[in-house]
């Protein structure tokens, strides 16, 4: 399986958390309103005149912001968690081993999609508890809470961003000296995504190391005795396995993937 087939299946399953974070949306939203009749059934009335609250966005604006979420889910949920960095690395180790089929793509992207619940999950929990619920108790305003829950994120990419590739883009864009409150996501995103590609590069080439030298290993032997004809893979694949398996290696890989984090 190439890129493309996990993009593919990224994005189908993104889909779905989004549409039933949008079936809550509409169903917390004030400006949603459910009327049962004595005699009739319940039905859903939309009320598009706006909020009375000057400093408040209105409901046709909140619509728009939530179909634009909706749009582009997916390459929020590859590129501003630590997604990007789970699915490569557990690519990685499948194609280390040698076995290409097993496990598949959708397991791959399964477990990098429930790791980054996993991982993000503090950085979710204090946007829920400093932004979403004080906006659903009405005692923040639209733009509050999109600033403090931006702020969360921005704080978790910035961690995980190098200070160079930040430095790069700042220099690029022709903005000036900004301190690390100041870094619009304009800048912010693209820095964490580089730096995301190099750290998950990084830990797949230290886990290539090992499975190269098993190949290593048995290319000489089957040289030493003769047998050049014999594919190297068939006969160091039962080894590889059996060295990942002695080892507990995907117990190691998500371990160092989560750790990798410093989440806290």
């Amino acid at each position: 399986m190439n890129s493309l087939s996990y993009i593919t299946i990224t994005t189908k399953i993104a889909w779905r958390v989004i549409f039933f974070s949008f079936l809550i949306f509409l169903n917390s939203s004030p400006t949603l309103e459910a009327q049962t009749t004595g005699t009739g059934s319940p039905g859903l009335r939309i009320d598009v005149s706006g909020s009375n609250d000057e400093g408040d966005f209105g409901v046709a604006i909140q619509l728009v912001v939530a179909m634009t979420i909706l749009t582009l889910g997916p390459s929020i949920i590859m590129m501003m968690t630590c997604f990007t960095r789970m699915v490569i690395v557990l690519g990685f180790v499948r194609n280390a081993v040698g076995v290409n089929a097993a496990p598949s793509s959708q397991i791959i992207v399964g477990l990098a999609l429930f790791l980054t619940f996993f991982v993000m999950g503090p950085v979710w929990n204090k946007i829920y508890d400093d932004a979403v619920t004080p906006y659903m108790a009405t005692t923040m305003k639209s733009a509050d809470a999109l600033m403090v829950a931006t702020a969360h994120m921005k704080d978790f990419m910035l961690n995980q961003t190098r200070q160079e590739d930040a430095q790069f883009f700042l220099e690029i864009s022709r903005q000036g000296a900004m301190t690390r409150d100041e870094l619009p996501l304009s800048i912010v995103v693209p820095s964490f995504v580089l730096s995301e590609l190099r750290t998950a590069f990084q830990m797949g080439f230290l886990i290539f190391i090992p499975f190269i030298i098993v190949d290593f290993i048995v290319a000489s032997s089957l040289m030493s005795m003769g047998m050049m004809m014999m594919p190297p893979p068939v006969i160091s694949m039962p080894f590889k396995l059996l060295l990942f398996v002695l080892v507990d290696g995907w117990y190691l890989v998500v371990q160092s993937l989560v750790n990798s984090f410093n989440i806290s």
